[in-house]
């Protein structure tokens, strides 16, 4: 059982990473350096960010000035699929924003596969990246379970992690079951649906059986059930409570419930193999036919 903050699983190269982190996406400006510090001070070692985000900067400027020794933090990044050259190129400029010399945790982004095979020769990049020393580890974030086994049939060095919307509503099991069997760590962001599951009465028996907040019951599931997870604020009392998750367990009953959940509907962004606009159609329709997400 995870039973703290300072748990950690060990990735297929031998490289712990916490099971709980903080992410950032869509926060921007002072409120990044804030949440990062508040995170860190508070007991968070796991920080997560990407390229595309634009806040590398203030997450640097955060860990610079959280107390806490570069080496006993775990930072991840990410890349957008732009090929070679620009893989090498963009970890260069994201070493300098977050001033590190390295990452602990480099994924590529996307694996676009509208643009064919070019994630193939991002992995190239990728691997030449960890051999060099500047990320500790490697992985992917989005890729379905295709696009895992040709790097693993094509390449050198097999994925440590693949990043994936993950919560109640999407749960991919399938995808799931091929990383574990692959030793490949599943982690989850936007556990919490994008804030979605917070108008759904299903959790409200659930939240008061264990006396917490419906965040709190929707980590510890993602927890038990061996995810990776990295849920999103910038408001302090958030981030601070949502790392309330180690004093409990869910009974199985409980789970199963959560489990019965899953309508495989991505909420925050498109599948990897969808258009932007596809999406957001998508999920107008949904919306205007009464859906809450």
């Amino acid at each position: 059982m995870i039973r703290s903050i300072n748990d950690v699983t060990r990735l297929n190269n031998g490289i712990l990473m916490p099971w709980f982190g903080l992410g950032v996406w869509k926060a921007e400006g002072q409120e990044v350096v804030d949440a990062v510090k508040w995170a860190v001070q508070a007991g968070y070692r796991h920080i997560d960010t990407a390229a595309v985000y634009g806040n590398e900067k203030e997450v640097g400027v955060g860990l610079k000035e959280c107390g806490v020794d570069r080496k006993d933090l775990f930072v991840t990044s990410k890349v957008a699929n732009m090929g070679y050259k620009a893989a090498l190129d963009s970890m260069d400029q994201t070493l300098l924003d977050l001033q590190t010399d390295y990452v602990d945790l480099f994924l590529i982004h996307w694996p676009h596969p509208e643009m064919g095979d070019t994630y193939l020769e991002m992995w190239t990049a990728m691997e030449r990246i960890y051999k060099e020393g500047k990320a500790r580890a490697i992985g992917v974030a989005n890729f379905y379970e295709e696009y895992l086994q040709r790097i693993m049939n094509e390449c050198t060095v097999k994925p440590a992690v693949n990043q994936f919307e993950c919560h109640p509503y999407y749960q991919m099991p399938e995808l799931q079951k091929f990383c574990r069997e692959n030793d490949i760590q599943y982690e989850a962001y936007s556990p919490l649906a994008g804030g979605a599951v917070f108008g759904d009465e299903r959790f409200a028996p659930i939240a008061a059986k264990y006396g917490k907040d419906i965040a709190q019951i929707i980590l510890r599931w993602e927890l038990q059930k061996g995810i990776v997870v990295i849920p999103k604020s910038v408001k302090q009392k958030r981030v601070l409570s949502n790392m309330d998750v180690f004093d409990f367990e869910l009974e199985e009953e409980d789970m199963q419930k959560i489990d019965a959940m899953d309508v495989n509907t991505k909420v925050t962004c498109a599948r990897p193999d969808q258009l932007w606009p596809d999406f957001l159609a998508e999920k107008k329709a949904r919306m205007d036919a009464g859906a809450r997400f």
